[in-house]
């Protein structure tokens, strides 16, 4: 027997939050989520995604254990700027069966029928601004910090409820050993170039965290806003992110550009956190995880570049590349072996040309699917 249960309380968001870590009990590659974070980002008035849209959590039990999970998001200020009617679902967690994949996306689409929503899109937790995509394919390795993991029968799953593919989203692995450093010694003579326009780099300025995350933030809705499920931050939604990354950030690995003081690009890599996350058990910080975390940043050797942009106007001037650069060098500074550079649209050709021609590999692809409701 089968239960469709709506997530009302604390204890039932405890039990969604927590499926995950039995379900990939055996898996090798995967890395539990933190559960404070989960928590609050599912919780409205803990994070500001709540102050203008709705998420509705539902679960399918079988013979009182749970099976599957998911989120149905309608996502207001997604439809707002995109002019749009689209419904989203995201934290879709199921076991091997199509008839409880089935449930739940029922559950999701009923919810977001009732709400206007003409189109299901996803996977996304829960948006585009967060961590989105279904991976597809390179299943042999953990994911990378702020990057979704699943079982590889999860496409077939969302297939044969009749979603299609929307767009693919690419992850590029890039070691040090093997990458084309023609960037890195050209590097001195582009940013030569640039200075004579008044173009400089330079390292984010932690004194002033607040002053640098709004030029960021300024950088980042005018650099992105032509990509596809693109939404704006708002200011609270913007400043919540940056408080968390600021607790991973090496200031070393996080360059602005700007134009007679004007920001016109931005690039940060992380650590991946994920390599000493894996060992947090069930995702609890206390009373032992935070040690872990602690005491493995240092032993980190592999970043991810997961925010790289210039806006319109400064693009192919030689800004993006001594980015990569200066990415590149910090990277052997620190003997980090490598990282990866995702997502990227599978149709942005610039910036995946860009990473081909220092020899990035694509590790990893992520899917977006869609169907009409």
């Amino acid at each position: 027997m089968t239960l469709l249960e709506k997530v009302d309380s604390k204890q039932k968001l405890e039990k969604f939050i927590d499926f995950p870590h039995d379900l990939y009990e055996d898996d090798p590659n995967y890395v539990p989520e933190i559960f404070i974070g989960q928590r609050d980002l599912l919780t409205p008035g803990k994070h500001p995604f709540h102050e203008h849209s709705q998420i509705q959590l539902f679960t399918v039990h079988a013979n009182g254990v749970m099976k599957g999970r998911i989120a149905a998001i309608l996502n207001n200020n997604h439809n707002t700027f995109n002019k749009a009617t689209d419904g989203f679902f995201g934290f879709f967690d199921c076991v091997d069966d199509q008839s409880i994949a089935h449930s739940l996306f029922a559950a999701a689409s009923g919810w977001l029928k009732e709400k206007g929503a003409t189109t299901l899109i996803g996977p996304v937790n829960p948006s585009t601004n967060e961590t989105c995509g279904l991976l597809v394919e390179g299943f042999d390795k953990p994911p990378v910090v702020l990057m979704p993991f699943c079982k590889s029968y999860y496409a077939r799953l969302i297939e044969k409820e009749g979603f299609e593919k929307k767009m693919d989203l690419l992850a590029y692995d890039i070691r040090v050993n093997t990458l084309n450093d023609r960037t890195v010694k050209l590097q001195d003579a582009l940013l030569k170039r640039l200075e004579s326009k008044n173009i400089v780099l330079r390292s984010i300025n932690m004194k002033d965290f607040a002053g640098e995350v709004k030029k960021i933030k300024e950088i980042y809705n005018a650099a992105w806003d032509a990509n596809s499920g693109f939404v704006p931050f708002t200011d609270a939604e913007f400043n919540y992110l940056a408080k968390d990354l600021k607790l991973i950030l090496d200031p070393g690995f996080c360059f602005i550009a700007e134009h007679e003081g004007k920001p016109v690009g931005f690039a940060l890599a992380l650590p991946d956190i994920n390599q000493v996350q894996a060992k947090v058990k069930r995702g609890r910080l206390f009373p032992f995880g935070i040690f872990k975390l602690l005491l493995g940043k240092k032993k980190i050797n592999y970043m991810r570049v997961p925010t790289l942009g210039v806006i319109d106007g400064y693009r192919k001037m030689g800004i993006e590349a001594c980015f990569y650069a200066s990415i590149i060098k910090r990277c052997v500074d620190k003997k980090m072996i490598g990282g990866e550079a995702s997502w990227i649209l599978e149709q942005n050709t610039l910036m995946n040309k860009a990473i081909e021609n220092i020899k990035g590999v694509v590790h990893k692809r992520y899917r977006i699917f869609q169907k009409q409701l």
